[in-house]
């Protein structure tokens, strides 16, 4: 498969990367800032890993790498918009910064609306035709919690995202899936988080092969694909 993955340069981004050339897949790995462990991999895997240097709010960036893997007639299976920002977590109402909320939507949830806006085009020419975007459980309406503001503003949105598109893209037969990942040992999971990222990369790579059904109507699952409640 050809997977295009975003914030591949850390954490499960960079977990997902290499699970994906270990199945010999062909990666297409979005990265803001250089990643040493990336460069090593794309000398070892030279035909294998493609590496897309970009910031996610730079749409005229993201639209130039789409042209110049139009231009070589690549095309894309699956899309794992995985990138994501955390901001202002113990902020309460009365504290909360407004320009964090702005740079969470414009990261967590426009990143991936730029991302698929784009790289559409190679998706349909695909074969498995899959877009998981990376939520949480922050984004549940059934269980808020306090805090997390900007974040779980942002994830709410990606999670409507993900079900405006399931009903515009169903007559291309694109299969579109939010996805909790789990709290996972990572910089942004910190230290205390009991899920290693290689496992939760693991499962999510099944679930591209093997979407799960819904029961509810919602493309929410977690990264077993276990149902997650709106």
């Amino acid at each position: 498969m050809n997977i295009l993955i975003t914030g591949a340069n850390r954490g499960l981004g960079l977990a997902l990367v290499e699970q994906g050339l270990k199945q010999g897949d062909t990666i297409f790995a979005t990265e803001r800032i250089s990643s040493e462990r990336l460069q090593e991999w794309q000398e070892q895997y030279p035909t294998k890993l493609h590496i897309l240097q970009f910031d996610l709010t730079d749409e005229q960036a993201i639209m130039e790498e789409k042209e110049r893997l139009e231009q070589s007639e690549a095309r894309i299976d699956a899309i794992i918009n995985n990138a994501g920002i955390l901001k202002g977590r113990e902020q309460s109402i009365e504290t909360l910064n407004l320009d964090d909320c702005l740079t969470s939507f414009n990261i967590n949830t426009l990143g991936p609306a730029r991302i698929i806006k784009h790289f559409l085009p190679l998706l349909r020419k695909g074969s498995q035709k899959t877009i998981l975007n990376l939520s949480s459980d922050s984004a549940s309406l059934t269980h808020a919690y306090p805090g997390d503001y900007p974040y779980g503003f942002s994830k709410v949105a990606l999670n409507m995202l993900t079900e405006k598109l399931v009903r515009e893209l169903e007559e291309d037969q694109i299969k579109v899936l939010s996805i909790h990942p789990g709290w996972m040992h990572t910089d942004m999971g910190g230290d205390q988080a009991p899920i290693n990222p290689a496992d939760a990369a693991s499962d999510i790579y099944k679930l591209i092969n093997h979407p799960p059904e819904s029961t509810t109507g919602f493309q929410f699952f977690d990264y077993q694909g276990k149902e997650m409640d709106i």
